[in-house]
């Protein structure tokens, strides 16, 4: 087989890249929990860090430069001496404070003193910053954990489509099943017919999408996903595939994607079935996903419907 570009991989990924923004970049910015969302998980991670270790570091300064401007760090200390932050000489206890007041420690040994209120202006402002950036990073975790992107890894797709008839009518079929327990009530499915074309006026749509019918007028869209289900799409005057052979089917260039929790593209048999299943065992249902890209060949006429 011959690779070709594909628009949409089978894992669902596009292969649309984005250039020359120019100005327009800034909408990211503008958006900037989304952009942090979306982004890849090594770059969340890094920068997690960096927002919490620069904002660490800069309250630590500020902590210390107090201790510094009141003479703190360079006054004699004895019973007599009321300090800013008691127990602060120097950067490192600065820090240290911040972190024991940041999360909550409280060892006890340094300690902010009534006589300071800039000391409890800052304690002010860090409780108050603290509470954004943890809000604001730890939301971002979390909404990033419970994407359900994964879940469409226990999403089957069979390899290929096939085309022949049913209910005497010619049609395109592929099965798509779930693997997990939890059964995907009220799944709704649809299917884009990808091709680029030529309109009438000599216009050129490259990747032109279409959408091909498989059940929306009957409601067979909504599945009840407890079981593999083989997905019909009817091939009629009103289809893109009216004229459609097996001849052709070998020069056409076109893509089909799937969307269910996820895109996946097919490809596509003509004159095939997919074999069965599902089989009754004692007292339950079983269904054999060892046969599930499994498909023979039936008589199909390898004429298209307008033909």
């Amino acid at each position: 087989r011959r690779e070709r570009q594909r628009f949409v991989d089978k894992n669902g990924r596009c292969n649309v890249q984005h250039g020359n923004l120019g100005g327009e970049s800034s909408r990211y910015l503008s958006d900037f929990f989304t952009t942090l969302v979306d982004l890849k998980w090594r770059w969340n991670l890094l920068i997690f860090l960096l927002t919490y270790t620069v904002a660490w570091l800069v309250m630590a300064s500020m902590w210390w430069g107090i201790a510094y401007l009141r003479g703190d760090l360079h006054e004699v200390r004895d019973d007599t001496y009321d300090p800013c932050v008691a127990n602060v000489y120097n950067f490192p206890s600065a820090f240290l404070f911040f972190i024991e007041t940041e999360a909550t420690i409280g060892y006890g040994h340094r300690y902010i003193t009534e006589r300071c209120p800039e000391g409890i202006v800052l304690f002010l402002f860090q409780s108050l910053l603290g509470s954004i950036v943890d809000a604001f990073l730890i939301g971002c975790m979390f909404i990033k954990m419970s994407q359900p992107k994964k879940r469409a890894e226990t999403l089957m797709f069979s390899h290929a489509a096939v085309i022949s008839q049913r209910d005497g009518t010619l049609c395109l079929m592929f099965r798509v099943g779930n693997l997990r327990n939890s059964h995907m009530v009220s799944a709704q499915i649809r299917c884009k017919l990808i091709k680029s074309r030529q309109t009438p006026e000599g216009e050129f749509l490259p990747l032109d999408q279409c959408e091909l019918d498989v059940g929306f007028g009957t409601g067979a869209d909504q599945l009840f996903l407890v079981s593999p289900l083989t997905i019909c799409h009817e091939i009629n005057s009103k289809s893109p595939f009216f004229c459609l052979s097996q001849r052709s089917l070998r020069s056409e260039q076109f893509e089909i994607v799937v969307i269910l929790e996820g895109i996946v593209e097919t490809t596509v048999l003509w004159g095939h079935r997919f074999l069965p299943v599902m089989s009754l065992e004692d007292g339950f249902f079983r269904v054999d996903y060892s046969q599930f890209h499994a498909t023979f060949e039936v008589p199909t006429p390898p004429y298209s419907v307008k033909e």
